[in-house]
């Protein structure tokens, strides 16, 4: 039997045997053009899709490339169906190119005749393409440009966008800190060679590895004019400090736009609520339309794929700008990741979690399940409610006060984070051992001043809501408490392991209450197997 790695699987799934020879290097030559769907000790398990090649389309492989990638890898036979496949896939990128034209308008060229007619009989289309004196033309207008690219990506075929970016006004600003090789490669990916097709895209790197200073790079790279957005205001002053320690720039020309301030500056920090924002169900959004028209030079969309379905449509309008989304998992519970791509642009690299472990630059971490029994008072009412009563009573088991207790205890004087999804239970937990709370109600400024309190060693544990699921930089946390969680959501999963994952000497320790015999178990094998997927270890222990 052949010792080669791979194993394609007529499903499009690729099985990478780790044990065998040049396992390494095969995965190297696949990461490019397939997804990671599991990693666990022996067979890990990567998946091509459409996404997935126009994603290395993008990046310039050929699909003639791929083929010969796989070919060479291959332990047995290649399915003849995954050939096609891919064939008929890669046909589709650069089937359709847009191309600058004069006056407010773009050209959308189709490479044949075919192509023309499944645009031209295209309902989603209709009103947005123009007739063309030239064949297999048609003409948009510029400020349909990525409305035009999000249709097309739903009808399969994938735009490429050959109109240059437009430099926006110069901002002085340079890097401090060091990059690290992971970190140069995103920045590079990103901005190519500065020519057409090249100066958008999308970075996928593990919490705590620096994305970013990754950000603050290719800031440096381009020297313009940026508006850079994320989740909530704690994420803002996060930048806004990051740019101040780890960059030359006047922080005078840094502004915050959000709920408290109303600021816009050469460099400015803002929150996609504010953008979200309008004082009608029906109304118009009136911070969106100030921020669009500022000639912005880059933007930075800091977790993307949080990106609001109203914010897709300010970056519809946003084609002509330099811009990188940053994120930890392109996961999106709602499926919009093809959205990402058009808009922001294509995933142009991503770093799994588990080499950046290996190498020291994020933390070993541990996941443990703890199943907790149901208490005795909660049984009967259990049993006569309906599923999603049934998970608010799991979550909420009375039981867990123990678990909590017993791990405090095992952890004492370690930071830790206590995460749960219900503000009773985690008001009881704060009253009970006298931590502070915070939650979406509690003031910015109280935030600030608790987190600050975590990081400096003064307070060594906090009991937080899911407002702490995203962007808070707690580097001294190397515990975390997962009292409740929102039901499977994957995406949750990585964002609450993420806190702890920042370097540090120690192993890091991420637990899950669960209780026993209850949907609650249901749901979290769910999350469970998403961790394990990523190549986690990760323990189940009967309380």
């Amino acid at each position: 039997m052949s010792d080669k790695p791979l194993i394609i699987q007529s499903d499009r799934s690729l099985l990478l045997d780790v044990h065998a020879p040049d396992a390494n290097t095969c995965r190297n030559d696949i990461i490019p053009f397939s997804e990671l769907v599991k990693a666990p000790e022996h067979l890990h398990t990567y998946m091509i899709s459409p996404l997935s090649l126009w994603n290395a389309l993008s990046a310039g492989i050929k699909g003639d490339r791929i083929l010969e990638i796989l070919e060479k890898w291959s332990r047995y036979d290649f399915p003849t169906s995954v050939r096609s496949f891919i064939i008929e896939t890669c046909s589709r990128y650069g089937s359709i190119c847009l191309v600058n034209n004069d006056g407010d308008t773009y050209a959308l060229k189709c490479k044949d005749n075919t192509t023309f007619r499944v645009l031209l009989l295209a309902r989603s289309l209709r009103e947005m393409l123009l007739p063309s004196v030239n064949d297999n033309t048609f003409l948009i207008r510029k400020f349909n440009r990525g409305n035009v690219k999000l249709a097309l990506i739903k009808l399969g075929y994938p735009v490429d966008d050959r109109i240059p970016l437009v430099k926006g006004d110069p901002v002085s600003i340079n890097l401090k800190a060091e990059l690290r090789d992971y970190q140069r490669l995103a920045v590079n990916s990103v901005y190519g060679n500065g020519g057409p097709g090249t100066g958008y895209g999308t970075v996928v790197m593990p919490c705590g590895s620096g994305k970013t200073v990754t950000g603050i790079a290719l800031m440096e790279r381009l020297q313009t004019r940026t508006l850079i957005l994320c989740p909530n205001v704690i994420a803002v002053r996060q930048w806004i400090r990051e740019l101040s320690e780890k960059s030359d720039i006047d922080i005078s020309l840094v502004g915050e736009y959000s709920g408290e301030k109303k600021e816009i500056k050469p460099v400015t920090v803002a929150t996609y609520q504010i953008l979200t924002y309008r004082p009608e169900v029906d109304g118009s959004f009136p911070h969106m339309n100030l921020i669009s028209r500022e000639k912005w030079g880059l933007v930075i969309y800091d977790e993307v794929h949080l990106l609001p379905a109203p914010v897709f449509r300010f970056t519809a309008e946003l084609q002509s700008i330099y811009r990188i989304g940053l994120t930890a998992t392109l996961v999106r519970e709602d499926g919009h990741e093809e959205d990402v791509f058009s808009l922001v642009g294509p995933k142009r690299y991503d770093v799994p979690w588990i080499d950046l472990e290996q190498k020291g630059w994020i933390s070993q971490a541990n996941c443990v399940e703890v199943r907790v029994p149901m208490a005795q008072s909660m049984i009967l009412e259990y049993a006569s409610s309906n599923a999603r009563e049934r998970f608010s009573l799991a979550s909420n088991n009375p039981e867990k006060m123990k678990m909590v207790s017993y791990l405090l205890q095992k952890h004492k004087g370690e930071g830790i984070l206590i995460i749960g999804q219900y503000l009773d239970q985690l008001k009881e937990i704060s009253k009970t051992f006298d931590y502070p709370l915070i939650t979406g109600s509690t003031s910015n400024t109280k935030r600030a001043e608790l987190y600050n309190a975590f990081r400096e060693g003064t307070l060594r544990v906090l009991v937080v809501s899911k407002v702490a699921n995203f962007a808070i930089d707690l580097p001294d946390a190397s515990v975390a408490i997962q009292v409740s969680g929102t039901f499977g959501s994957r995406q949750e999963e990585a964002q609450r392991l993420g806190r702890i994952l920042r370097p540090k000497k120690t192993p890091c320790y991420f637990y899950t209450l669960v209780t026993k015999y209850s949907v609650e178990e249901e749901f979290s094998a769910n999350r469970r197997k998403f961790l394990i997927e990523q190549g986690y270890r990760y323990t189940v222990y009967d309380n």
